[in-house]
């Protein structure tokens, strides 16, 4: 057996892991696993969970998960909107289309953690880019049709979900949420994705898909 572990930025990327990717993922030969980052460790109490502050935090809970011996391939579910800056690659990004930038921040990750079983990923622009791609879905658990049709006249002016860019008023999220005030992010868009299904995002979302196919590759059950 292969075991996947994947490491969350919070609460909305681990309910999405948890009910959509780890059955996705889980097969006869491959089993998953999911936490949550440790933004703050503490001598008394329980230590402080989600958020991406600064890359020493995130590339911290990277070294402590590949110490486990029985981690075959260790991803990251971690929004590139807001990434550190200190993140390897951030201050190199090449001019162009976003899934080069992010491309080339992955690969840097990858570089700098130094371990084969180390798959980085970064969600382009954040997890909301896939509710995006769930529009109908979200407008149905919403009972707000219209709201389906707006996110996706929206998605379709930009060339696709993951074109909808990441600035800190245009981020998808901001957007769902100037739609809909009432959207809760850590439920409504886990609740839209795992209804539709991984197989919309793949054939809407090409930087999702090229992970979805290495962590498969990478599993041996693509």
């Amino acid at each position: 057996m292969r075991r996947l572990h994947i490491l969350c930025e919070g609460q909305t990327e681990e309910n999405l892991a948890t009910e959509t990717l780890r059955p996705y993922f889980t097969s006869p030969d491959a089993y998953v696993t999911v936490s949550v980052l440790n933004t703050r460790r503490t001598v008394a109490g329980p230590d402080r969970k989600g958020g991406v502050g600064r890359w020493s935090a995130l590339d911290r809970d990277i070294r402590l998960l590949l110490r486990d011996t029985s981690v075959h391939v260790l991803t990251t579910l971690v929004d590139y909107y807001g990434a550190p800056s200190d993140t390897p690659g951030m201050g190199s990004r090449p001019q162009g289309a976003p899934r080069d930038r992010v491309a080339h921040v992955e690969a840097a990750m990858a570089e700098a953690v130094g371990d084969a079983r180390f798959l980085p990923h970064l969600v382009l622009h954040e997890t909301e880019t896939w509710v995006l791609a769930c529009a109908d879905t979200l407008g149905e658990l919403s009972g707000k049709p219209s709201l389906a049709a707006s996110l996706r006249a929206l998605s379709e002016s930009a060339g696709g979900p993951e074109s909808v860019n990441d600035g800190p008023d245009t981020a998808p999220s901001k957007r769902i949420l100037r739609l809909d005030p009432t959207y809760r992010k850590t439920r409504d868009g886990p609740d839209a994705i795992c209804l539709t299904g991984v197989e919309e995002i793949r054939r809407r979302c090409p930087h999702a898909d090229a992970w979805f196919r290495a962590v498969q590759e990478r599993l041996g059950t693509r």
